[in-house]
């Protein structure tokens, strides 16, 4: 399987899961500096500062912790903010527009492919820029199953063999544990 690995740096190569799948990587380099990475993977978007020497800072938000992507697209470059639930944001400017246009679907489809609800988008688009904001569904903020509906609304609103599918996902994720999963699948396989 193919993860993307051919021209990622050892700092993240040494970070990522044997079974993680590199979906898009952008680099940003200016001529002073080493190159910071965001890498979106089908677990979660790596953030890497390259420094001299071998030296890195890197950081790592898995996507049942990330709160909402923006991507701002001007006329040269695009600037991205991730915030996570817990309070950090990684803000990186001048990156690529294109690279950036396609680093922000590859997250809206890594977080629909693992959503139960899709993901809230928000665009705002201007004569000379344009301004993307992805939100997570409220399911993850909480990473459990919505806690509102009951088990006879959630039959109306998705298969319950679906729903058995995700939770597996949710709990093979490590989002929820044994517990939890062992709990919400009993209920599930009641209304089979």
């Amino acid at each position: 399987m193919d993860r993307g690995e051919e021209k990622l740096p050892k700092g993240v190569l040494q970070h990522l899961d044997p079974s993680e799948r590199v979906l898009f990587k952008i680099r940003k380099k200016m001529s002073l500096e080493k190159p910071k990475w965001i890498i979106v993977t089908d677990k979660r978007i790596i953030y890497l500062d390259e420094k001299v020497f071998g030296r890195y800072d890197l950081k790592a938000i898995p996507y049942q912790k990330l709160e909402q992507v923006t991507v701002k697209l001007g006329i040269m470059s695009s600037d991205f903010i991730i915030k996570s639930e817990e309070n950090t944001t990684l803000n990186l400017s001048w990156m690529n527009k294109e690279e950036a246009r396609k680093a922000i679907n590859a997250i809206k489809d890594a977080l629909n492919a693992i959503a139960i609800e899709p993901v809230s988008i928000e665009i705002k688009k201007g004569m000379t820029s344009e301004t993307w904001i992805l939100k997570k569904p409220k399911e993850f903020i909480t990473r459990t199953m919505p806690a509102y509906l009951t088990a006879p609304e959630m039959a109306e609103r998705e298969d319950p063999m679906e729903q058995l599918k995700k939770l597996k996902e949710l709990y093979d994720m490590g989002i929820i544990s044994q517990e939890e999963y062992e709990e919400k699948r009993k209920k599930l396989l009641e209304m089979i």
